[in-house]
């Protein structure tokens, strides 16, 4: 995969935070061809058929939101066994916290502590005022690619011959002990 760092996000969408409802907000995202491109680009994928997320952004006490959801796609890929091109489906669940940036050392600890009992993740900084949903989706996708993509009916079949048990690397010495030594004639006689 190649690094995210040096190119913009591919498929952006953007909730700001102050115009949730007390209720949240529900938002269905599916990427256009030119996002799809992107990430197939960034992701190394031949293609990205398609790409849907769903969401739920829910506010929660002190300036904290949950989002909940789950990215839907088909990829192209290519088979490491045949090298044929495949599709293949990816299906990934979000549930994550956001935090004001101030609140996240304070909250990372306390999910350390709990991370010994349960499956708790340190919240995530809200950025800007808001929450990227078109990048949580693309990461959620490109987490759930199998970076050894393989067809249902591909096998790797290397047939290997067993080891000769001549072939060592000490059957040489072997070999020069048991030749007959040849007498050397003196010189000069």
């Amino acid at each position: 995969m190649s690094n995210r760092q040096d190119r913009p996000d591919p498929w952006r969408s953007p909730v700001t935070l102050a115009q949730v409802p007390e209720r949240g907000l529900h938002r269905e995202l599916d990427a256009d061809e030119a996002q799809r491109k992107a990430i197939a680009e960034i992701g190394g994928l031949r293609e990205v058929v398609f790409a849907h997320a769903s969401f739920d952004v829910t506010p929660k006490s002190g300036g904290r939101f949950h989002v909940a959801g789950n990215v839907r796609a088909r990829i192209g890929q290519t088979c490491v066994v045949t090298l044929d091109p495949i599709e293949t489906d990816v299906e990934e669940s979000i549930d994550l916290m956001f935090a004001p940036p101030e609140q996240v050392p304070a909250l990372a600890d306390l999910a350390d502590e709990a991370a010994a009992h349960d499956d708790i993740d340190p919240p995530e900084p809200i950025e800007g005022g808001a929450i990227d949903l078109g990048r949580l989706a693309t990461d959620a996708l490109f987490l759930g690619i199998d970076p050894y993509p393989r067809k249902a009916d591909a096998v790797f079949d290397l047939e290997v011959a067993p080891p000769d048990p001549e072939d060592h690397p000490f059957a040489a010495l072997k070999a020069l002990k048991a030749k007959p030594k040849a007498k050397r004639k003196p010189k000069g006689k």
